[in-house]
């Protein structure tokens, strides 16, 4: 029996389709790999099998990611930092508070942001065939080579239809795994009620834009990490980022295609055991954190010119606009020095549009402002974020021109899909930090 469907309606005003079913222990959120349709999902020969087995020992809930599925259509897809605050929507409309985070391949990837960012919030990730970015590069050998993109082209080109559908298998295939002629048939239907072809061919843009790698060892809450044993490329993908999470376990699951009863109910199982007993809450020494730096261009200059009073005066005003701005953009004000001000948020892209409102709007007083966002770990001390990140956000800023907007690439592979876009600032020595930078200049939003 399919779960009631609701709807919940985000600060934005867009409505997210979930479900919740099932009792027990512990709230188990999944997040669905690309393609998604809360109702049509239980059909599913995959998910058919293993979301009646998840709702038999904890409750279940499922979302449609805004602009997929049941949600509201004619909207751009998500990136990550949306598909977090989507979540956390969700989550406290239903009173789920510490939920287990859980998805396969790239739908694990905003559980891996939402438990870094507020992992007091996280009782756990529970991560199938985990994937950290989806294209090959030197330094990630797992991903996608060129001629897997080539046919996932002509999927994209024939969304919806059976022979996109082919071309989908086609990709399986190069990895080892052959998809029967229902799965085909399946996956035309289920792709056509995900999204249109633009959706998806959004989807996949942001994806392959997106790598994730900076923030695993952020993550501070367990990590179950599974993959099948008769796949190496998805162990050893699974290996690889287990070896970056602090607190991450491994565990194969048999061979065998993806709707065989035997796969199912061993991860089921492993699943039931890893969230079984209530994990202490995560070390709060450590937060992942989006930095963000902004001070006036040529401030002791304009100070000069103008006398004391007048700066004075100037300075009250500049304020009030970068404190309209964070609490706009949901920044929180950590310091203030002179003409500077340093904030943190929880998600990169807010922290971006919030610089670019504040360089925006003082051009109103005759100034100008640099600003500089960076994402990384940082030391929680008396509540505030310190550390290297927060020295590598400052010299971040310090690159930047007037009015310009500056971060880091760790920022640029976290924001894929929210419609901001960089150029290439290269590389730069940053004064105090060790290796070179590439810093990216934002261009437009």
């Amino acid at each position: 029996m399919i779960p009631e469907t609701r709807y919940a309606r985000t600060h934005d005003g867009v409505y997210i389709a979930y479900q919740v079913t099932g009792e027990g222990p512990v709230d188990v959120a999944w997040q669905f790999d690309f393609v998604g349709d809360v109702d049509l999902v239980w059909e599913e020969p995959v998910y058919a099998l293993f979301f009646p087995g998840m709702a038999s020992f904890a409750r279940l809930i499922l979302h449609d990611r805004r602009g997929t599925g049941l949600s509201s259509r004619n909207i751009s897809p998500p990136d990550l930092e949306t598909r977090v605050a989507d979540l956390r929507v969700i989550l406290d409309l239903v009173g789920s508070e510490r939920p287990v985070l859980a998805g396969a391949l790239e739908g694990g990837a905003p559980n891996v942001l939402f438990a870094a960012s507020d992992p007091e919030r996280v009782h756990s990730i529970v991560w199938w065939a985990p994937s950290a970015r989806s294209v090959w590069t030197p330094d990630y050998p797992w991903g996608v080579r060129p001629e897997y993109v080539e046919i996932t082209e002509r999927e994209l080109e024939n969304w919806g239809t059976q022979e996109g559908a082919r071309a989908w298998a086609e990709s399986e295939a190069m990895y080892g795994r052959v998809p029967t002629e229902d799965e085909i048939n399946w996956h035309a239907k289920m792709s056509r009620h995900t999204g249109t072809p633009d959706v998806a061919r959004e989807l996949q843009r942001n994806w392959y834009a997106t790598d994730i790698r900076p923030v695993l060892a952020s993550v501070k809450v367990p990590t179950l990490l599974l993959a099948q044993e008769t796949q190496p490329h998805e162990v050893e993908e699974a290996g690889y980022i287990a070896s970056l999470m602090p607190q991450a376990e491994l565990k194969t699951l048999p061979g065998g295609e993806l709707t065989s009863p035997d796969l199912h109910s061993a991860a089921l199982d492993e699943i039931r055991r890893f969230v079984g007993v209530e994990p202490s809450k995560p070390d709060l020494d450590t937060v992942l954190a989006t930095i963000l730096f902004t001070d006036i261009v040529g401030s002791t200059e304009r100070q000069s010119a103008l006398g004391d009073h007048a700066w004075k005066d100037l300075i009250q005003r500049h304020h009030a606009i970068v404190r309209e701005a964070l609490q706009r953009w949901h920044g929180v004000e950590v310091d203030t020095a002179g003409d500077g001000f340093y904030a943190t948020f929880d998600g990169p892209a807010r922290a971006i549009r919030c610089a670019l409102d504040v360089a925006q709007r003082v051009q109103e007083l005759g100034i100008e402002v640099r600003a500089g966002v960076h994402t990384g770990e940082c030391e929680i001390v008396d509540g505030k974020c310190t550390g290297l990140a927060v020295s590598i956000g400052a010299r971040v800023a310090s690159t930047a021109g007037p009015s310009e907007v500056r971060v880091s690439q760790t920022v640029k592979d976290l924001v894929a899909g929210s419609g901001l876009t960089f150029e290439n600032a290269g590389e730069h020595q940053l004064k105090g930090v060790s290796d070179r930078w590439r810093l990216y200049a934002v261009v437009s939003d």
